[in-house]
């Protein structure tokens, strides 16, 4: 367990710069998807009663407070890895959650306004911003939010730190 948990704070951070677009684009949308919970009634407590969450208006505040905090943990490109996974987890759930009533046509969602209305093709066109929210949060995990990130900056500053006698004690 504690190989994973190095594994999650050592990120690589050598990855192109270009990796801050995927940031980007993955933060933003999850920091805006995060407020609108919060702004609007359908996207928050009243989409979660929908679906039959339990205790929907304490899960609708949990997952808007990830996606802000996560989206903001992504722009600024801190703690990359380890948000990454709850974010990951809560694209699995949303996907789970609203696309097999799709398929189904059993949705209590409002479907598609044209067609497809159901079955695999609504899916898979409802479903590109999940799917690309969880492949680019994906990448992240693996490779690191890159070269223009704080975790760059923060793992250059101590590597630049001087050896002292109590951090000689303390490895």
């Amino acid at each position: 367990m504690r190989d994973f948990f190095a594994w999650l704070a050592d990120a690589p951070v050598d990855g192109p710069r270009s990796t801050l677009v995927l940031r980007v684009m993955a933060g933003g949308v999850f920091l805006w998807e995060g407020i609108l919970k919060f702004v609007y009634a359908n996207q928050g407590v009243g989409r979660f009663t929908k679906l039959g969450m339990p205790f929907p208006h304490m899960t609708a505040n949990f997952v808007g407070g990830v996606e802000i905090v996560g989206g903001l943990l992504l722009l600024a490109g801190l703690m990359t890895r380890a948000i990454a996974i709850p974010l990951m987890i809560e694209m699995v759930v949303a996907m789970l959650s609203t696309k097999i009533s799709l398929f189904l046509g059993t949705s209590p969602l409002p479907l598609p306004p044209s067609p497809p209305t159901i079955g695999i093709w609504a899916v898979l066109h409802e479903i590109r911003s999940e799917y690309a929210q969880l492949l680019t949060t994906g990448f992240l995990l693996m490779n690191g939010a890159g070269a223009w990130s704080l975790d760059a900056l923060f793992r250059k500053q101590r590597k630049q730190q001087p050896v002292t006698l109590a951090s000689q004690w303390a490895a």
